[in-house]
């Protein structure tokens, strides 16, 4: 099989082609124009060197900020080697880069920054038979394995990031993950490398036999035959291997003795494997040959419970002489962490009693499910003897003289089952990466490695270094290869933090060389850990690396300082920190809304640690989070680009006040469509959507606001204009011509369905017919809140949640006093009207609650308004109480009856449908999607769930021209999910979803609401 695409998921045209849109993902001065201008004339990509997208890519996944010369997205190697040959020449550093997720800040530095993920992300070839595939770098590895899954086979390292990080960045930090016990590191994957030298020479480096060294070395001649003959002196040097710790998983330092094993045993010289782990500073990968393995037919987990940490990692050894695939830890720090969120709390309190010191969780592959359980079972019947199991032991297992250590345990064989195991394992990170005070828990020692055997004596010992300096840290992560993740709670912003910090590193590398380890095990040197290589590897190996940078790269322009440094420009960890003892932040305003952590507005700001989960694709990755970046793979799209930008200008990188300036609101602002996911897919739950009707507040406040935004923050009232004069109201917008004159003057796409006013709305339609269950006969009575759209243009809904209700013996009122939810004014910026239509609301609603009624909603996003914005609003007003009753109070209609299994007694005669159901993206914000799937399954229907995220038109967003582009981008993405599903009809909850369907090129109406085919399957 072959194939050549760049497997995106996204739109084929970048929205900001049409010529409305009023966005090109740049903003504010230009730098150096002189070499943006030679640059541009040289190469086919795009290059930007503007203010936004230097501060955008001064961040990546590290606690480091350096602000790079430029941007340049190159679309092939004839551009990287232009770019490199033109910057060689003028001594101008070049920093190749991917997703920007490294842990460690390799990916940052004063450079031309070349991003391979948004152009050279193409599979390029596969060959299944000899499990060999071809790609360019920027390709993420989902979607790589993606592409081989139908061949059975997959690129084996699997980072944690795997579906947002890149196959270069792979290569770049010799990566792996949680299976390296059966996998080991990239080095072993990388078969052939075309790169592009320092001088922008381009050449393909593959294993060449060490007799045949000799032909291709020549110590005066060109640039590669230099590289060969450094190469050839290192496989003379006998004392480099001996300085390398015997560690499977090492990733500091150069792969010298990956060379050197390879050189000795296999009688080749493999240039690519020594690539794999030099972050950049050796040559820049523009294609990778990587062989393959195949996917493992079944797996099988224990999961091991301890009463200490230091019980479990005492276990570890012996469980590795089972031999599995992979072994994880959680400890006591992270599993109570996790009892106290809503998310994991019943998880952990389920699986893990109290008092737990941790955990270990050990992953078996094998070839049948039966295998699966034997393995399970022989493992446990020499860990946790006594503990009952699916299969009895075979009787021929391992059985080891360790002492019994462990509490207790348990098996998962299903994939299900499988599912809730490793959420255990990934529960308590979010919590770490959550903190908003200026202490945080930092990454710069949280992936030493050491052999397992000695994990007992090094966690003791670490645990004391911790407290010798006065913090704390959870342990966690890949204990069968020796590879804790340990991030110590530390405030950079202060000179004492700082220097803790560093005394801190200096004393866990002590460790590392005292017990045989590794300053890293997974995550690779950066800024934060090549200073401590001379300390681990000793002064000659230090020399060694200097030599051999200097061989491949003479002028040190290639990601100079890391891995190695030069005397003259030492890499120090605590320089180019992102927060530091100067750092200042003002936000230029006072906060309207509730901030509920422990710096305010200015803790959200600060709250993206740039994990790059925001720039994760539909179709690997799944859930709401980014859609704009979905749409156009554009940094600046993406959270972490736009969370960047708000921070970098609210302390003092970009102009004062940047942040309200129009080409701010229209390049960052405008673009976020409000869906909330960031606030439930980001494990810092980074909230841009709350940040975005702040700063659209304040902007109104400056600027004011236009006569658009107003009529969108008053569309009940103006809904309310459009009912009373149907159907002269919707005659007026089919008039020939009128759409484009609405464009022209409101700004109001004219490819847009507008709305249809009825006169008949929903609460007369109430008034009129009363309540069918009378209140004295119900066991439960329900305010239901019609929405504008509900209510005005499609009271069908409304009427479908009055039967149902009452069905299920529901007594329904409709208040006639109350206004909208407030959430149009909400979403435009306009809090202050938003905040008076809460405060009036919850005036009203609270003492009925108060009085055994429960408020339900048809729509969703105004269901979360009641739930959860009324919060931020009132939150610190007289009114809090009050809303905090409504919203305890408050549903969506179809999350009401699943809450309350008011179903259950129901009688239903579905129609034989299979429905595909794509639900609101607030509602998957709050993790409340699932309600309207348990239903409509109980009422008969077979459903399609479909894990999507926005569907674009995002309320007012999709009908705005300028955004019109962006809104179908991000709608084909849905499209093509719907045109994939087996369903036979698509329902949908959200008004602004159905229209988005309903405008798709293939639909024939606009889809109901998931409540109307619940009131189609009553029986009579």
């Amino acid at each position: 099989m072959s194939s050549e695409s760049g497997a995106s998921g996204t739109s084929s045209d970048d929205p900001r082609s049409d010529d409305r849109a009023a966005y090109d993902y740049q903003g504010g001065d230009v730098a150096r124009p002189g070499l943006v201008a030679d640059l541009q004339s040289l190469i086919d990509g795009e290059v930007r060197f503007d203010e936004y997208s230097r501060e955008q890519y001064a961040t990546d996944a590290s606690i480091y900020a350096v602000t790079p010369v430029g941007v340049v997205f190159p679309t092939s190697t004839t551009d990287v080697a232009a770019v490199v040959e033109y910057c060689a020449d003028r001594g101008i550093p070049v920093l190749p880069r991917g997703a920007g997720t490294s842990l460690a800040g390799q990916t940052v530095n004063r450079a031309v920054v070349l991003d391979f993920s948004k152009h050279m992300d193409a599979l390029l070839e596969v060959d299944a038979d000899a499990r060999r595939a071809r790609a360019q770098p920027g390709i993420t590895l989902g979607h790589l394995n993606a592409a081989l899954a139908d061949d059975g086979l997959k690129f084996a390292p699997d980072p944690a990031w795997g579906d947002k990080s890149v196959l270069g960045g792979a290569i770049g930090n010799n990566s792996t993950g949680a299976h390296s016990l059966q996998y080991g590191k990239t080095d072993a994957y990388v078969e052939a490398c075309e790169v592009v030298l320092a001088d922008g020479t381009v050449t393909t480096f593959e294993p060449v036999p060490v007799d045949e060294l000799d032909e291709l070395a020549d110590p005066d001649g060109g640039l590669e035959a230099r590289i060969y003959a450094a190469v050839r002196d290192l496989l003379d040097d006998e004392d480099i291997a001996d300085a390398y710790p015997d560690l499977k998983r090492n990733v500091s330092g150069y792969n010298l003795d990956w060379l050197i094993e390879r050189a000795r045993e296999d009688g080749v010289v493999d240039v690519p494997g020594l690539l794999a782990g030099s972050e950049g500073t050796l040559a820049v990968v523009t294609e990778a040959e990587v062989s393959l393995e195949p996917v493992p037919e079944t797996k099988a987990l224990a999961l091991l419970r301890y009463d200490d940490l230091l019980d479990a990692m005492e276990d570890v050894a012996p469980i590795l002489d089972h031999d599995p695939a992979a072994v994880e830890v959680l400890d006591d720090v992270l599993l109570d962490l996790s009892r106290d969120t809503a998310e994991f709390g019943a998880l952990v309190d389920e699986m893990v009693p109290t008092g737990t010191g941790a955990v270990l969780l050990v992953e078996f592959y094998a070839d049948d499910d039966a295998e699966g359980r034997e393995k399970v079972a022989d493992l446990l019947a020499d860990r946790a003897p006594g503990t009952e199991t699916l299969a009895e032991p075979t009787g021929d297992g391992v059985q080891t003289d360790a002492p019994i250590r462990a509490a207790s345990a348990d098996e998962a064989h299903g994939e299900d089952e499988r599912e809730q195991f490793w959420k255990l394992r990934k529960s308590g990170l979010p919590i770490l990466l959550g903190r908003t005070s200026d202490a945080k828990h930092v990454a710069f020692v949280e992936d030493t490695a050491v052999p397992p055997e000695n994990l007992p004596e090094f966690v003791a010992d670490f645990r004391a270094v911790l407290d010798e300096h006065d913090t704390y840290a959870s342990f966690y992560a890949h204990a069968g290869p020796g590879v804790l993740h340990i991030r110590p709670l530390v405030n950079t912003k202060t000179e004492a933090g700082v220097a803790q910090m560093e005394a801190i590193a200096d004393d866990v590398t002590d460790l590392v060389v005292e017990y045989g380890g590794s300053v890293s095990g997974e995550h690779g040197d950066g800024r934060a850990r090549t200073q401590w290589n001379r300390k681990l590897y000793g002064d000659d190996v230090w020399e060694t690396f200097r030599d051999l940078k200097t061989a491949f790269d003479p002028d040190w322009l290639l990601n100079p300082g890391q891995v190695v440094s030069r005397p003259d420009d030492p890499t120090d960890m605590t320089e180019h920190l992102r927060f530091d003892p100067d750092y200042e932040f003002d936000a230029g305003f006072e906060p309207e809304l509730q901030w509920d952590d422990e710096n305010g507005l200015q803790g959200m700001a600060e709250l993206c640690h740039g994990c790059g989960g925001c720039r994760g694709h539909q179709d690997t990755t799944g859930g709401v989070m980014c859609p704009t970046f979905r749409a156009a793979e554009e940094e600046s799209l993406s959270t972490r680009g736009r969370a960047n930008s708000l921070r970098r200008a609210m302390s003092g990188e970009l102009p004062e006040d940047e942040q309200f300036s129009e080409e701010f609101v229209t390049e960052v602002l405008d673009l976020c469509i409000g869906c909330k996911g960031c606030a439930h897919d980001c494990p810092s739950e980074v909230d841009m959507a709350k940040l975005k009707a702040e700063l659209t507040h304040e902007h109104h406040q400056r600027e004011g606001a236009s006569l658009r935004d107003r009529l969108f923050a008053n569309v009940d009232t103006l809904s309310a204009v459009g009912s009373a004069l149907a159907p002269l109201s919707n005659l007026a917008a089919k008039v020939p011509g009128a759409r484009t004159a609405i464009e022209k003057t409101v700004g109001i796409a004219r490819e847009r369905s507008l709305p249809t006013f009825r006169r008949g709305t929903f609460a007369k339609w109430f008034r009129k017919r009363g309540s069918h269950v009378p209140a004295d006969a119900a066991d439960r009575r329900v305010l239901l809140l019609p929405d504008t759209y509900t209510n005005y243009s499609r009271p069908e809904a409304g009427k479908a949640a009055v039967r149902v209700l009452e069905a299920a013996g529901v007594h329904v009122a409709v208040p006639a006093s109350l206004t909208d939810s407030g959430r149009a004014a909400f979403s435009k910026g306009f809090l202050g009207k938003a905040r008076e239509t809460a405060r009036t609301n919850v005036a009203d609603l609270a003492p009925r609650v108060e009085d055994g009624w429960d408020v339900v909603v048809v729509e969703p996003s105004d269901a979360v308004m009641y739930q959860s914005d009324y919060l931020d609003l009132l939150g610190d007003t007289d009114d809090a109480a009050a809303a905090e009753t409504v919203a305890e109070n408050a549903y969506g209609v179809l999350e009401y009856l699943d809450t309350h299994r008011l179903d259950a007694g129901m009688e239903f005669d579905a129609p034989d449908e299979h429905l595909t159901y794509h639900g609101h993206c607030h509602q998957k914000a709050t993790a409340k999607d699932h309600h309207a799937v348990g239903v409509l399954r109980r009422a008969g229907y077979r459903v399609d769930p479909l894990d999507s995220g926005c569907c674009g038109m995002a309320g007012s967003f999709g009908y705005e021209a300028e955004h019109y582009s962006m809104s179908r981008a991000i709608g084909e993405i849905l499209f093509e999910q719907v045109a994939d599903s087996e369903g036979e009809r698509v329902v949908a909850p959200g008004a602004s979803c159905r229209t988005q369907l309903g405008d798709r090129p293939d639909a024939d109406a606009e889809p109901p609401h998931p409540i109307e085919s619940v009131a189609d399957a009553l029986a009579e």
